[in-house]
């Protein structure tokens, strides 16, 4: 295959998929997937969502197109067999004892941290089955400060992160996020990351942003800042499209 790009990797809301467009995913953005597919191309949708969130949103867009993998809530691989998606469970069994692991190391620090939180801001903390620390803040302000203050703790237990996208953030492990998913995919089937395709537009989009995972990266235009920093600093595309739409100005941009 004489294509320089083997692996596609879309970040889901906000850059695959606009609620408020109909289509949610463009037209062209389509074709161009299904013909890419057709020459041995792999896409992956590599997304913070849940499965069954993810499907149903799928379901409801009637997409043409299925992607090869599903990399889900930023971390846990799932690949399509058919009409059904199945999960990678070697990588998802490491996943599930690597986070299982370190959450025990933290849960006796959740009560104090929380409190923090709870006298200077009114956000939302609460645990999840991916999660024991997760919060929703008011507004972008209050989350960058909450996040700032996560990060030094952070800095005190080994392989703990923040993932974040907006206003909504949560506790996870450092080894396991989208670029990391990305490039066990692509070690799959031989695909390094020198013909790897990457597009993001938010926080958690970063570790799958970067050249270590990812030659050909694309920011569309409703991008937060930093990642079109992230992007522009390692040569990548800038679109001036939003969404779907400068996901494929960028992939156009690269194969062009």
């Amino acid at each position: 295959m004489s294509l320089p790009i083997k692996l596609i990797s879309t970040d889901f809301d906000g850059t695959l998929f606009a609620e408020f467009e109909n289509p949610p995913v463009p037209r062209k953005l389509q074709e161009m997937l299904a013909n890419l597919q057709a020459q041995g191309v792999r896409w992956v949708i590599n997304t913070g969502r849940d499965l069954s969130s993810l499907l149903e949103t799928l379901g409801r867009s009637h997409l043409s197109v299925k992607p090869d993998y599903l990399v889900l809530v930023e971390r846990e691989i799932y690949m399509r067999k058919n009409n059904e998606y199945i999960p990678h469970t070697e990588w998802n069994d490491a996943c599930t004892r690597a986070h299982a692991e370190l959450f025990r190391r933290v849960r006796g620090d959740l009560h104090a941290l929380a409190a923090w939180v709870h006298k200077r801001f009114p956000a939302i903390i609460y645990d999840d089955v991916f999660s024991p620390f997760c919060f929703i803040a008011d507004k972008l302000a209050d989350a960058d400060k909450i996040h700032e203050y996560l990060n030094t703790y952070c800095e005190t237990v080994p392989h703990l992160t923040v993932v974040r996208n907006d206003v909504y953030a949560r506790f996870s492990h450092d080894a396991f996020n989208k670029g990391s998913a990305l490039a066990e995919i692509g070690g799959r089937h031989g695909i390094g990351s020198n013909h790897t395709f990457a597009a993001g537009d938010h926080l958690n989009d970063l570790p799958m942003l970067s050249r270590q995972y990812a030659h050909y990266l694309v920011a569309p235009h409703n991008a937060i800042d930093t990642v079109k920093a992230t992007v522009r600093n390692q040569n990548g595309y800038i679109s001036s499209f939003s969404q779907g739409h400068g996901v494929a100005d960028g992939l156009e941009h690269f194969l062009r």
